[in-house]
């Protein structure tokens, strides 16, 4: 593969360390690391942190969904690999973490300058587990970027009756958001950050971010459902639908139409509701042409010739082989078809009735050539020599014309 088929700078993963904790957690750690390289830390507990919105984290990892990346950054905690403050991906939509890996030039204290330059030590210490987490380069400043606060300076763990106050009730409630809605999120909020064990300075801006986003996505979902709708007997293909159908997927629209009936039947028994019937019409109407298409290539049923009837590519294909002249085959055809077409008679391939027709022709042309030029002897019915002629129309009694059939062979 030439450089000039990637569209992209590719990702670089560690063999080894993909063999060690998994490839889909050392491509996460490889991009993180990527990612970090150009963005100010914030020092705080001896470790360096970095903070990545949904939007970068998109970007770089196009292949995976937010649960992907969810699931995947929670097992690199649990590995031991990644510190992690920020709440589940799928909540949060961002992530602030620490590499597992304690800068000895990091002050705990917040009185640490985070916009400092910050040298890497020469050693790298490892983590318990034996991983080495990537080495930071020197990092670049960018006064346009704010520096998250120390989470040193009055953070405590959440207590088990934690309870938002009525300044932070009422602020939430100005995004229109129901209260029974929000004090259905409270025990969940609280039991996973009790299991977190991580302390915070301010629990109701967290609990305000967390209901927010809650109800965001439940908006986003009741929208979907209140697009949907139940399948109804007039129920019609778009004509975008059976424009796709019928000249780009080239299906014959009587097939079309026919398939529409049981459609729609089959949906209305099940009483389900969607805003994609098209697309489910299209995905069906595909899978029964290409069952259709090929129950007829394999075909055994006796039919009756098609008065538009074409031999396949592969007679010719034969022919070819064998060394017979395509277009003698194609002058035969049509005598062919009226023949076929005049006795009412049905075969169950035409395909081979054909080749066997056209190999008979072809045969007998040669064997007459041959006998001209060769002019065979034979005995009369008198015993005397005479010579072979190929058999003429003048030659043939009118009833034997008449019932020569072997053309049709």
């Amino acid at each position: 593969m030439t450089s000039s088929l990637i569209p992209e700078r590719p990702i670089l993963v560690s063999p080894s360390l993909a063999a060690t904790i998994g490839l889909e957690e050392a491509t996460m750690l490889s991009v993180l690391d990527e990612l970090t390289r150009p963005l100010q830390p914030v020092d705080s507990q001896g470790f360096r942190w970095f903070e990545l919105n949904d939007q970068t984290l998109y970007v770089a990892l196009p292949f995976w969904n937010q649960h992907d990346i969810n699931r995947i950054s929670q097992n690199l905690r649990a590995k031991g690999i990644l510190l992690l403050q920020s709440a589940p991906f799928v909540q949060s939509q961002q992530l602030i973490f620490a590499f597992n890996e304690p800068q000895a030039n990091v002050q705990p204290e917040a009185g640490s300058n985070p916009q400092a330059p910050v040298h890497q030590p020469q050693h790298q210490p490892q983590s318990n587990n034996g991983f080495q987490p990537p080495i930071q380069s020197q990092p670049q400043h960018h006064p346009s970027r704010q520096p998250r606060p120390s989470v040193a300076v009055g953070a405590t763990a959440i207590a088990p009756n934690w309870q938002p106050d009525a300044e932070m009730l009422a602020r939430i409630a100005q995004h229109n958001i129901p209260e029974h809605f929000i004090r259905e999120q409270l025990p969940e909020f609280v039991t996973f950050w009790r299991e977190s064990g991580e302390a915070h300075r301010s629990w109701g801006a967290k609990f305000h971010q967390h209901v927010l986003h809650q109800w965001r996505q439940r908006e986003t979902f009741t929208t979907q459902k209140d697009s949907e709708v139940a399948m109804t007997r007039d129920w019609r293909p778009s004509p975008d639908a059976m424009d796709v159908l019928t000249r780009h997927a080239a299906i014959h629209p009587q097939f079309i139409e026919d398939a529409i009936p049981e459609f729609i039947l089959y949906w209305a028994e099940r009483g389900e509701r969607s805003r994609t019937w098209n697309t489910k019409f299209i995905q069906h109407i595909r899978r029964q042409w290409a069952r259709y298409t090929s129950a007829l290539e394999h075909d055994s049923e006796p039919r009756r010739i098609p008065e538009n009837w074409q031999p396949g590519s592969d007679v010719y294909d034969i022919l070819r082989m064998a060394n017979i002249d395509v277009s003698f085959a194609q002058q035969l055809l049509p005598e062919f078809l009226i023949f076929w077409r005049d006795s009412n008679q049905v075969y169950a391939s035409w395909n081979t009735k054909f080749l066997q027709h056209v190999k008979f022709h072809w045969a007998k042309r040669h064997s007459l050539s041959s006998s001209t030029v060769n002019a065979p002897q034979g005995r009369n019915h008198e015993g005397q020599q005479a010579t072979t002629q190929p058999s003429r129309t003048r030659d043939r009694s009118i009833a034997e014309d008449l019932n020569d059939r072997s053309w049709a062979f």
